[in-house]
């Protein structure tokens, strides 16, 4: 299959199947290289989220990484009276997109969808309203690919998984002449995840978004982390060399996630017809507080009235002091104790590494000084 273009527009690119089958069939639009990578990336996520915790589960990917993940659950005020949605009954599936995609909403902007189960009604009205590329999904119900099809002009991706289709044993890169192939990782996520821990015993909520965050770390680029709460990702770090650079971008995130919940930001009124994503912008920049001078300007322009409450340095604190029984995920090691140290202050109770670094003791002790719960599973989950 003729790709749209590579990973820049001045790069021919194709789509072979290695396979008898195909894992994936484009039902509309046409994909270029980076689609097919993060339909096949995000696919493989939502398919793992959704076997190890039984939930439907929706991912939103940006540049070959989720900017978020969840599964299904309820949506709380915020993102209810954010999308116009308080009151109304909300299905699984887009509710799942709606979680997912609230983790980092800016980034979210354009991205690329993925479900875990087939797409319905529901999910299908709701991408109609939002800025997306594609989406990926093992089924889709009578008349939402035609729903769908009309986004963009024509040119909205859809694609359809084959939730039956078994990856090959082997993967094969070329890069400069060399050829790579790798052994597909086959080992199962809920296997690996401790019933007991550091600190004592994980129940229930915590095993789920620690599964979660694991799933999501297989397919997002490493060095990564990821902090879940609730069975929605909350801010995930990836493909920094460092890993407390991971850990401490991954955690503004949070932090950001959270303070879009203070009641200065829920109260900010906009203009009418200031469009949604212009209004996720602004709140994210008025919490940011350090705009420019044209951004004031025009912050202005779009708020129907100034802000009701300033949210000084000591508001901030003592809101982000409420947030707590987050967990944190991560893919590899953590080689020094400065991440938990960060962590916690975004929240975190519960943590899971693989372990096995020459400071594991160090660790150990940071997550007892702090009070986490520590799970270490033993397998790195490095994606690249």
């Amino acid at each position: 299959m003729d790709l749209r273009y590579g990973i820049n527009p001045q790069q021919a690119a194709v789509a072979e199947a290695v396979a008898e089958s195909s894992p994936v069939a484009v039902l509309n639009g046409r994909p270029s290289y980076v689609n097919m990578l993060d339909a096949l990336n995000s696919w493989q996520l939502v398919r793992e989220a959704d076997r190890a915790l039984g939930r439907p589960a929706a991912a939103s990917f940006k540049h070959v990484s989720p900017a978020g993940a969840a599964v299904s659950g309820p949506l709380d005020d915020s993102v209810a009276e954010l999308y116009g949605l308080r009151g109304s009954a909300v299905g699984e599936l887009a509710g799942a997109y709606l979680r997912a995609r609230d983790a980092d909403p800016k980034s979210s902007y354009g991205d690329f969808v993925a479900v875990s189960r087939p797409v319905d009604r529901g999910l299908a009205e709701l991408l109609t309203g939002l800025v997306c590329d594609g989406i990926v999904a093992p089924g889709y119900e009578d008349g939402t690919v035609a729903t769908l099809s009309g986004k963009k002009r024509g040119s909205f991706l859809v694609l359809e998984a084959d939730a039956s289709f078994v990856p090959p044993r082997w993967e094969n890169r070329e890069v400069l002449g060399w050829g790579l192939p790798l052994v597909g990782d086959p080992v199962a996520l809920p296997a690996q995840l401790p019933q007991r821990a550091d600190g004592g015993v994980l129940p229930p909520s915590a095993r789920d978004d620690l599964l979660l965050g694991l799933a999501v770390l297989r397919y997002t680029q490493s060095n990564s982390v990821c902090y879940v709460k609730d069975g929605q990702t909350l801010g995930i770090g990836a493909g920094q060399q460092s890993r407390v650079d991971c850990t401490r971008l991954a955690g503004a995130k949070v932090d950001t996630w959270w303070l879009r919940r203070h009641p200065a930001v829920r109260s900010l009124s906009f203009t009418e017809g200031t469009r949604l994503q212009d209004r996720i912008n602004w709140q994210i920049r008025f919490i940011d507080s350090e705009l420019t001078d044209d951004e004031q300007r025009r912050m202005g322009e779009a708020l129907a009235e100034p802000p009701g409450t300033a949210l000084t340095a000591e508001e901030r604190r003592h809101w982000q002091d409420r947030l707590s029984g987050v967990s944190f995920a991560s893919d590899g090691a953590l080689p020094f104790r400065d991440n938990v140290d960060h962590a916690r202050r975004h929240g975190v109770s519960y943590l899971v590494e693989p372990g096995g670094s020459i400071r594991s003791g160090e660790v150990e002790q940071a997550c007892r000084d702090h009070g986490i719960v520590l799970a270490r599973t033993g397998l790195r989950l490095f994606h690249h």
